[in-house]
């Protein structure tokens, strides 16, 4: 059955807004950017290009996931904060919920990724040619049937929470990849990003925008 894009009519919040930065929270179902093809064109960055026409982008979100996101103003703002992604000094949290109960509080996940070439754009696990990934993750509640988390990637790999909550046996829920059965079944993948932190790309002080969970 092949996808059909069929984008969330819910439009994204502006969260922060100067001269050199944007900050927003992403509806799920929205592409960060435009795919292939002419049904693909609609997504974030060109629903902000109409009040934001000099809007650039610094980082994504897959498709499904919602929260919280940085985007430049000006040239300098881009490569400024994109650099701090690449160099690792922003902070990410992320809401999820997770399928089962986890019995213990708080882990780290190590495992290296790579795309899934045949399945993609799934990414799997490979120890051989995997790019490094890790990911601190800390129980919020449990109950029987499913684990409340706060995920805190260290680095930023496609797809990384959703491969390393699965790779656990407790894959998010709502997972159309990595979730199967009564796992999958829900009406979205409940995944949030909650929190980002960052410098200012013009001032240098350090900013925190949060944007709670619909979940």
């Amino acid at each position: 059955m092949s996808f059909v894009y069929q984008p969330t009519d819910e439009q994204p919040e502006v969260l922060h807004a100067d001269h050199e930065v944007l900050v927003v929270s992403k509806p799920p179902g929205l592409l960060s950017v435009p795919g292939r093809g002419e049904d693909r064109t609609d997504c974030l960055i060109e629903r902000l290009r109409g009040a934001f026409p000099t809007v650039l982008l610094v980082h994504r979100l897959d498709m499904d996931t919602s929260g919280v996101m940085v985007f430049g103003l000006t040239p300098h703002a881009q490569r400024n904060l994109s650099k701090q992604f690449e160099d690792r000094k922003t902070k990410k949290t992320y809401i999820a919920r997770l399928w089962g109960r986890m019995s213990e509080k708080s882990g780290k996940v190590d495992l290296p990724l790579i795309v899934d070439w045949p399945n993609r754009p799934r990414q799997m696990v490979c120890h051989e040619t995997g790019r490094p990934a890790q990911t601190d993750w800390r129980v919020i509640r449990a109950n029987d049937s499913e684990t409340r988390v706060r995920l805190s990637p260290v680095t930023g790999r496609s797809h990384q929470l959703r491969v390393h909550m699965a790779s656990l046996g407790h894959p998010i829920l709502g997972d159309p990849l990595y979730a199967s059965g009564a796992a999958a079944d829900f009406p979205r993948l409940m995944l949030h990003a909650e929190s980002l932190r960052f410098k200012h790309p013009e001032t240098g002080v350090m900013q925190s925008f949060t944007a709670p969970a619909p979940f």
